[in-house]
Parts: C-alpha cells; sequence; structure tokens
C-alpha cells in the first residue's frame, strides 16, 4: 500500500505525541490508536500502518541483547545495563543469555548496532585473513 505524505506526517506526529521524556508510552499509544479508530479520517489505514512502523522501530532501537560464553555475574550485569544506559538512555530493555559457541567475550546488539568481542568472531576474522 501507498503511503501519502500526509499520512507519514500524521503518522510521525501521533507517534512524537506517544513519546515521554523520550521513551514510548504503551498507553498513549493504544489511546492514539483507539482515536484514530473512532474519528476514521481520510486514509486512516495509511496513518496506522506508518504509526505501527515507527513503533516497531523505536521498539528494535530499545531493546539489547546481550550474550556471553558464561553467566555472568550480577556485578558484571549491572555495569553493562550502566553502560547502556550511558550510551542509548532511558528505557532500554535488556536481556542476558548464554552462548556456549562464542568461547568467551561478549557479544551486543542494540537495535541494528552489533558490538561482537568475542572470542569466535575473532577467530573467524583471523581464518578469513589467512
Amino acid at each position: 500500500m501507498k503511503i501519502t505524505k500526509q499520512s507519514r506526517r500524521e503518522g510521525k506526529h501521533l507517534f512524537q505525541s506517544c513519546l515521554q521524556d523520550g521513551v514510548l508510552d504503551e498507553s498513549k499509544v493504544r489511546t492514539a490508536v483507539q482515536m484514530v479508530i473512532d474519528r476514521k479520517p481520510r486514509g486512516y489505514v495509511a496513518i496506522l500502518s506508518h504509526l505501527q512502523r515507527l513503533v516497531r522501530l523505536d521498539v528494535e532501537r530499545r531493546t539489547a541483547r546481550v550474550q556471553s560464553a558464561q553467566a555472568l555475574t550480577p556485578a558484571q550485569e549491572t555495569e553493562v545495563r550502566n553502560d547502556l544506559a550511558r550510551r542509548y538512555g532511558p528505557g532500554l530493555a535488556i536481556s542476558f543469555s548464554q552462548e556456549p559457541a562464542l568461547v568467551g567475550g561478549l557479544r551486543i546488539q542494540v537495535g541494528s548496532d552489533v558490538y561482537d568481542g568475542s572470542v569466535q568472531a575473532r577467530l573467524s576474522a583471523l581464518r578469513e585473513s589467512f
């Protein structure tokens, strides 16, 4: 479906109105969607489609996955959380998991940013250099 410039603008305006202190407020998104559905302005499906896209991108940007070869200690988890919060701001959802294939180190993915300090990545880079 092709989205008009006006629908994009209105979707973006709705998205910005759902932000509170730079963090997306889920209740405001629900209210905005319900308001658009009730009013049914011209091109409301396109407006909601664009709003959905912006919300999905923001959720991805605010989600961090931290993988390590072994379980991190609570102190290490706290340090990683503080570093990520300092870099990406408040409202970051962080999940920790174990991936034994990493051999050692960490792999952190926040949205489309990937920080790979694992031994596996270094071995792969070394293998490709030969």
